[in-house]
């Protein structure tokens, strides 16, 4: 088994590794933040769990609309390094502004400004690395992607506790060193990865028109309803986040629910990528959606340390039997020369949802309680389960 993996790996080009690694440093400027963020927002501004779930879902939403646009300009223009290292910056850029933030509304801003780079770099990122993939490897490639993010996720808040720690919970001060790996990742983007060179002169057309439009065929339309479907059943993670400061852990010590969760994360990506080259993608997208219950079932129960730690764990086992998944089965499922615009309409099915869960998550946590939340996410995973048309979603399935 050590030797298959091994092999797998020395394939997987090199600048899907560079892509992951860029991945990686964002993701330590973000998670720095963003696990810090809602115990900021509470604690230091006031604001209740309600605004909370607006500001994140607006902000997740805003990333994943933005794709569409850029994903349709990447296909457009032919280019999309040049796109993705456009959103690698700007999100860059939006660091400062956490640090500076008097009220929610500039947090909003912060998070927006932060969420459009996102947004930008997103599809035109997932497209160059499905370009620049063989295609009997490309689950693989899209886990090992996943999988060197979510490392960056888990150093993030692993970071942020040490610096919280050091100095006496100054959030402001880690919002500041967030830049730091922010800017280092931009700058690996420019000058660690080539785009492929295009065989042809490329003449730009419309990707939004209805003549190409018609070429996403109904297979990729069953996996754009599938990841909707999926957002809907899982709400933000700022939510784990309160769940765990409900339990009385000190405040500098919060975050390491989310290096608990992207430790996981981070572990099964790539396995799981690996075993999408070879087995029903239906099969992996009905486990996923079981992970999610029982994660959600666990945290319903109570607020002690142990309790949140089995969740959060079982939701990163959840977030990496999926992501990695669902990206790779739109890669399949489209055009080459329309995969930008393939990950953008994707991306906005899944943004309206994710806007949706989270501001009815941040309801029924002020209304009736963290436990409810958690026990209509289970609810709505089984419904997940049972509608999932398993045939006709199974998009490419391995018999």
């Amino acid at each position: 088994m050590h030797k298959i993996t091994s092999d797998v790996l020395s394939q997987i080009p090199r600048g899907v590794w560079v892509l992951g690694f860029v991945s990686l440093l964002m993701d330590v400027s973000s998670e720095m933040i963003h696990s810090l963020l809602p115990l900021f927002m509470v604690t230091v501004l006031g604001v209740s769990a309600l605004a909370v779930g607006v500001i994140e879902g607006v902000a997740e939403s805003t990333a994943l609309l933005v794709k569409v646009f850029s994903g349709a300009l990447s296909d457009y223009l032919g280019k999309r390094k040049g796109l993705a290292a456009a959103g690698y910056a700007l999100g860059a850029f939006s660091k400062p502004m956490f640090a500076l933030a008097q009220s929610a509304g500039m947090v909003l801003s912060a998070r927006f400004l932060d969420r459009v780079g996102k947004g930008i770099r997103g599809a035109p990122r997932d497209a160059l690395l499905a370009d620049i993939t063989p295609v009997e490897i490309r689950g693989a490639a899209f886990g090992l992607r996943q999988s060197l993010d979510t490392v960056g996720a888990f150093l993030g808040p692993l970071l942020g506790v040490g610096l919280m720690l050091l100095w006496a919970n100054d959030f402001r001060a880690v919002f500041w060193v967030a830049l730091v790996p922010g800017l280092l990742a931009v700058a690996l983007l420019l000058f660690g990865v080539r785009e492929p060179e295009r065989p042809e002169a490329h003449t730009p057309v419309n990707p939004v028109s209805r003549a190409n439009l018609k070429r996403l065929s109904t297979a990729y339309w069953w996996v754009v309803g599938i990841g909707a479907i999926f957002t809907l059943a899982r709400f933000s993670e700022a939510f784990l986040v309160l769940r765990a400061a409900q339990g009385g852990v000190e405040v500098a010590l919060v975050p390491l629910v989310m290096v608990a969760m992207n430790v996981v994360y981070a572990a099964v990506a790539y396995p799981f990528g690996k075993l999408s080259d070879r087995i029903s993608y239906g099969k992996l997208l009905a486990l996923g959606l079981a992970v999610l219950i029982a994660a959600d079932l666990v945290l319903a129960q109570d607020d002690h340390w142990l309790t949140v730690l089995c969740g959060v764990a079982l939701w990163g086992v959840h977030l990496g039997i999926t992501q990695g998944l669902l990206a790779r089965m739109v890669a399949d499922t489209a055009p080459a020369d329309l995969r930008g615009t393939a990950y953008g309409f994707f991306n906005l099915m899944s943004g309206i949802a994710m806007l949706f869960a989270s501001v009815v998550a941040g309801v029924l946590w002020d209304k009736l309680g963290a436990a409810f939340t958690f026990y209509a996410g289970a609810a709505f995973s089984l419904l997940a389960i049972l509608a999932l048309p398993w045939r006709a979603a199974v998009v490419g399935e391995k018999p």
